[in-house]
């Protein structure tokens, strides 16, 4: 009996195999089988000021590997709004071309910081940063936010630091694909606080 011989497809199916087994392996990307997934997450601490802006995806095929914000810095002895924004940066699953952004709700005040990246992996939970409401003084509401990549990292913007940190949300399994946010629009007078609270949209597998 002469030596077997392997055909051109089954080395091209070998190699495709060893090659999806490294990526899950050392960018994080999740396997696809019986997992239960939630359709949005949300942390109890947000801002009970202003109204839900509209929900915003990512386009299908695309999770969100980064994020940027949208602060204001401190005003001394003006009115402070610190997080005014949150900016998702989406690309295709296992790729990093085409980016992709999406924002919902914003406030006016600010500038929008450099985007924040998860290196081979995507976001797939957030802890938001709240200043509670000030019995005699300024509101600013949410500050900062952080968030978990699926290879575990945590990243966190570059808001302000009053306020304290609230509880991890539930995570995406297959990542973050979009998001709404709280904000109140600009007073005419008055104490202004700009983003308050924030969701965000769980990818569908």
């Amino acid at each position: 009996m002469g030596p077997s011989l392997v055909s051109p497809s089954d080395v091209h199916l070998t190699m495709m195999l060893l090659w999806v087994s490294s990526l899950v392996l050392l960018c994080g990307f999740p396997a696809v089988h019986g997992i239960y997934n939630i359709p949005l997450i949300s942390v109890p601490n947000g801002g009970k000021w202003g109204s839900w802006g509209a929900e915003q995806r990512c386009p299908n095929g695309f999770v969100a590997k980064g994020f940027s914000v949208k602060v204001e810095p401190p005003q001394g002895s003006g009115d402070d709004t610190a997080l005014n924004g949150i900016r998702l940066h989406c690309f295709p699953f296992q790729s990093t071309d085409n980016e992709q952004t999406v924002t919902s709700a914003e406030g006016p005040f600010g500038k929008w910081s450099r985007p924040v990246w998860c290196l081979c992996s995507h976001l797939t939970a957030f802890s938001l940063r709240v200043e509670p409401p000030q019995e005699y003084g300024d509101d600013t509401a949410a500050n900062n936010i952080m968030f978990k990549c699926s290879d575990a990292r945590e990243l966190e913007g570059s808001g302000l630091s009053w306020g304290s940190y609230g509880p991890w949300s539930q995570s995406c399994y297959y990542g973050i694909c979009g998001l709404q946010t709280r904000v109140e629009e600009k007073q005419r007078s008055g104490d202004d606080t700009a983003l308050n609270d924030a969701k965000f949209l769980c990818c569908e597998g």
